[in-house]
């Protein structure tokens, strides 16, 4: 039987909102050790994803140097998300990070019109897997 992505995905999302600003969202990596946060709306609907790696090339950019202090999540968030449900295969999951070369995927529910977050699945959670396997 395939195992699904509630089998493994972590269970809870931090989330931030798209007017947080880009100090604070590193802070809060930095303190919970998380790689990323989910940017969500009032509705607690997923609106964007950012990153450790977006924060980092936001940085790079000459344009969002000189602005840094003013920028917020909604500035550098990813807004392409790539979503899943717990009910979906592992092996779906491991196809769109490979397909769209991303380390991890928003566990979603349909929720009141949108997509609330609910779990992530991350490369490490699959790699924990396989050793799991041997």
């Amino acid at each position: 039987m395939d195992r699904v992505v509630g089998d493994l995905m972590h269970h809870g999302v931090m989330t931030c909102r798209r007017d947080t600003p880009v100090q604070d969202v590193a802070r809060f990596m930095a303190d919970n050790d998380v790689s990323a946060l989910v940017v969500v709306n009032d509705d607690e609907h997923v609106i964007g994803l950012i990153s450790r790696t977006d924060l980092i090339n936001a940085r790079l950019y000459e344009q969002y140097w000189k602005h840094w202090r003013g920028l917020t999540a909604g500035h550098i968030m990813v807004t392409d998300v790539v979503v899943v449900s717990r009910h979906d295969s592992v092996q779906v999951a491991s196809k769109l990070m490979m397909e769209h070369r991303i380390h991890r995927v928003v566990v979603i529910e349909q929720q009141n019109g949108g997509q609330k977050p609910v779990g992530i699945l991350s490369v490490t959670d699959l790699v924990r897997d396989i050793a799991r396997e041997s």
